[in-house]
């Protein structure tokens, strides 16, 4: 998640660029929030909420964001939808949409479509891929490339390190989720962002919750 980009997909389990190959549990909604702050010139904010629930076999979210820097503001909102199946245990995989629209200005919206990849290579390691595309409010395309580990440390500690493409930069991060409840979770991450390796960190909150 750039935060200079203003791209329109975010991780189903948290602020992380690189999805997962599953969805919220039948009977249930989540809301996710973080802030990110890129620390490099030009310093940009961005804040996010992400309420979904579980619809059938679809995940349908909202994402709302704002970004903003001493260049000016942006306000995007827009639907998300995932759909994913098992392939043979233990892979499964699945598609992402996503739109985002300017609530400022208007115009064409940008939107997201990729294929999540999950391999769970035990009770603690999990592997993830995706691969896509991302068109911004002008049309122009740019390809989406990513993949990620994650190692369950501790019954409420899981390390996360990823590598991603998209918007025209590479992305690494490295980040922990602390399982503060078996529902509740809080995410930290710093990641290095484009040919400067420009710095970004993101503390998170992600809720799930019985409707």
């Amino acid at each position: 998640m750039c935060v200079a980009s203003g791209s329109v997909a975010h991780a189903a389990g948290g602020h992380f660029d690189v999805d997962d190959a599953t969805v919220i549990e039948p009977g249930h909604c989540q809301y996710e929030a973080w802030a990110a702050r890129r620390s490099s010139a030009p310093a940009t904010t961005l804040w996010h909420l992400g309420p979904g629930c579980r619809i059938g076999p679809l995940e349908l979210a909202l994402n709302l964001d704002r970004i903003s820097s001493a260049n000016g503001f942006l306000n995007t909102a827009g639907p998300q939808l995932k759909w994913v199946t098992d392939i043979a245990a233990p892979v499964a995989a699945g598609v992402v949409w996503s739109v985002a629209f300017d609530l400022r200005r208007g115009g064409r919206p940008a939107h997201t479509f990729f294929a999540p990849l999950t391999w769970v290579v035990g009770e603690t390691l999990t592997f993830n891929a995706n691969y896509g595309a991302d068109w911004d409010a002008t049309g122009a395309r740019t390809h989406r490339l990513g993949a990620s580990g994650e190692w369950v440390a501790h019954e409420r500690l899981t390390l996360i390190a990823e590598r991603v493409r998209f918007a025209g930069d590479w992305t690494s991060r490295i980040g922990a989720r602390f399982s503060l409840t078996d529902a509740l979770s809080v995410d930290l991450s710093v990641a290095r962002v484009g040919p400067h390796a420009a710095r970004v960190y993101v503390i998170g909150l992600n809720h799930d919750f019985e409707r």
